[in-house]
């Protein structure tokens, strides 16, 4: 019998920058020797907001591709990334009732209005602030997401060193309260492997974060966030002796926004 590996944050062209159906990351997703998968794509906003997600009127088309991409021999999960937002908790109250989810994740992209972080576009901010100022916007975002309860797990910590951008000292001061919040609300975290496709060079989080966040037992799992079928369960390997080195030993999956954890 094989072991247990799921993929779940995986994108479709709904969020208008991801190719392939979600049928084409099945067949990937079995090739990868994966056992499970779920999609995860930028949760719709009540009207317009930016030009990278799914529009509201298009969130039934989005459950009909996902729910109709499963098989009793090949489970696809249903979940939704949605963007923490300060001021804008109510609306994802609300989009928690509009599925069946087996799991939302929290992310933060916008670390002030108007400016999503990761978005190359934005670029030349980084010359005019800091790296430790971005990241000081952030990471008081990141904690305010996680100690907002309404997320099953959080992604891709330590977004904003995608383009290689990090400060200088002890990285510390910006992760422990966040592991902190994320033990105390029982919430869990990815090791993001899209990292290694990007400037930043290693996985969402760095290895310290991982380390720590194993001390303090907060609970983990393997995401691709694959915005293509060949990205699906890309990194893994890496990911998975990364996460033995921090000495973890299970990983997470979810089914109906209950979280279980298997041998990793």
């Amino acid at each position: 019998m094989r072991s247990f590996r799921a993929d779940y944050h995986l994108h479709t062209p709904l969020c208008r920058h991801a190719i392939g159906t979600p049928g084409d990351y099945v067949q990937a997703a079995k090739k990868a020797g994966l056992t499970e998968i779920g999609f995860a794509d930028h949760n719709p906003m009540p009207s317009y907001f930016d030009d990278w997600r799914m529009s509201i009127e298009e969130l039934p088309l989005y459950l009909e591709m996902v729910q109709s991409a499963g098989s009793p021999d090949f489970p696809v999960r249903l979940g939704c990334e949605c963007d923490f937002i300060p001021g804008n908790e109510h609306w994802i109250e609300e989009l928690t009732g509009k599925a069946p989810w087996d799991y939302l994740i929290g992310s933060v992209h916008y670390i002030a209005p108007g400016w999503d972080v990761d978005n190359p576009k934005y670029l030349a901010r980084f010359d005019e602030h800091s790296a430790e100022a971005v990241w000081d916007l952030y990471w008081k975002n990141y904690l305010r997401c996680v100690e907002s309860d309404l997320f099953d797990f959080v992604a891709h910590p330590d977004l904003p060193k995608k383009f290689g951008h990090r400060p200088g000292g002890d990285l510390r001061r910006y992760y422990e309260p966040v592991i902190e919040a994320l033990k105390r609300h029982g919430v869990a975290y990815e090791m993001n492997t899209a990292g290694l496709r990007k400037a930043a060079g290693e996985i969402y989080p760095a290895f310290q974060f991982v380390e720590l966040a194993r001390q303090a037992g907060v609970p983990m799992l393997i995401n691709s966030d694959a915005h293509a079928p060949e990205e699906v369960g890309s990194g893994f390997d890496a990911a998975r002796e990364l996460a033995k080195e921090a000495g973890y030993t299970k990983v997470s999956c979810f089914k109906g926004r209950r979280r279980f954890e298997v041998d990793l």
